[in-house]
């Protein structure tokens, strides 16, 4: 029954969230913001955390700030330039409990969240620590799963033989009727469902929804020179933290290596024959594109229909150089929720 019920919500969530009319202004649409570089990173929190001077900090963008709450009224973009990558800084209004229902500006502000790459969350370290809690659950309900990785589960429809589930594990949460229940509430009546882990009923919902988005996020713990050396260094030793002080601009080099590592990107480098390798305009690859084709990509859309072949120099491949194909992976990302870890980016590509 408890399973039905969460099922039912989330479809109610969801319908709440779509846009009923066909012109602007509809439930999920964000702010206009054109999304440039290579990559896009969200600020969110409540009103008056810091958002606005860490964003003037780390991209020289002017933002309003001030001591009294909803400064920041629309999306500020700007532009951090790292390692040679061009990351797109937003400075998202302050989101207030119930933002996922409509509250304030809440589901432009969530809605342009999930075009991020990245997450920050900024909180203030001299209040209450269920600052987060609330954060994650109005994101949570606009179908962003943070720090978490797709369900490895399959499901498929089907036409005919009814509800199937299978699963290669001992599963506490779900079992046939609980499964069929679930389903029942979508009308799917076939379906094959296989479980490779001890999946929960949210797990399964969000599966059949299909729209949820699993995104890396960091919490920024800012305004850090207002707490004790001791509560610092718990909150340094947590997962996904970073304590840092946006006016004393404290801990912002940390905070920077931190995200270069959640966006999973890479610097690569060309070489142009008979010449020595650029080393001040990498070509900038993320872990969703990393072919040879994909750099060719980056640098000119005609440069993959007019290849042969590519060399490669560096952690990448065996032999150096070493003659590859289009489809070639150019590096290997390690990178984990819980642990980050990016194989060193020092390929040199030529292009023949």
């Amino acid at each position: 029954m408890r399973a039905r019920v969460e099922a039912k919500l989330a479809k109610l969530r969801r319908e709440l969230l779509t846009p009923t009319t066909k012109g602007g202004g509809g439930a999920g649409e964000g702010f206009d913001v054109t999304k440039s570089g290579d990559a896009r990173v969200g600020l969110v929190g409540f009103p008056s955390v810091g958002k606005s001077t860490l964003l003037n900090k780390l991209t020289g963008t002017f933002s309003e700030v001030a001591s009294y709450e909803f400064t920041t009224l629309t999306c500020i973009p700007g532009v951090i330039m790292y390692k040679g990558a061009k990351v797109q800084l937003l400075d998202l209004p302050g989101i207030i409990e119930g933002a996922k229902d409509g509250k304030g500006r809440g589901r432009q502000v969530i809605s342009t969240a999930r075009t991020c790459n990245v997450i920050l969350i900024v909180l203030d370290a001299i209040k209450p620590i269920t600052h987060k809690r609330l954060i994650e659950k109005e994101l949570e309900g606009f179908g962003i799963r943070l720090n978490k990785t797709p369900p490895n589960m399959t499901f498929r429809r089907k036409e005919k033989g009814g509800i199937n589930f299978t699963s290669t594990v001992a599963n506490t949460h779900l079992d046939l009727d609980t499964v069929k229940a679930i389903c029942s509430e979508y009308r799917i009546h076939n379906a094959d469902v296989s479980l490779r882990f001890d999946a929960t009923a949210d797990d399964l919902i969000d599966v059949i929804e299909g729209s949820r988005i699993y995104m890396p996020c960091i919490y920024v713990v800012n305004k850090i020179d207002q707490i004790t050396v001791e509560e610092l260094d718990i909150l340094d030793k947590l997962p996904h933290y970073c304590p840092i002080s946006a006016h004393l601009e404290w801990n912002l080099d940390g905070l920077l290596e931190m995200v270069w590592e959640y966006l999973d990107l890479c610097r690569l480098y060309t070489k142009p024959k008979g010449l020595n390798p650029d080393y001040e305009d990498p070509v900038i690859l993320s872990s969703k594109r990393k072919t040879v084709e994909d750099f060719c990509n980056q640098i000119h859309k005609d440069m993959a229909k007019q290849f042969k072949y590519a060399l490669v120099w560096g952690s990448s491949v065996k032999h150096k150089p070493q003659r590859v194909g289009k489809t070639r992976t150019l590096f290997r990302s390690l990178r984990k929720y819980k642990l980050h870890t990016v194989v060193p980016s020092d390929s040199v590509l030529q292009i023949r």
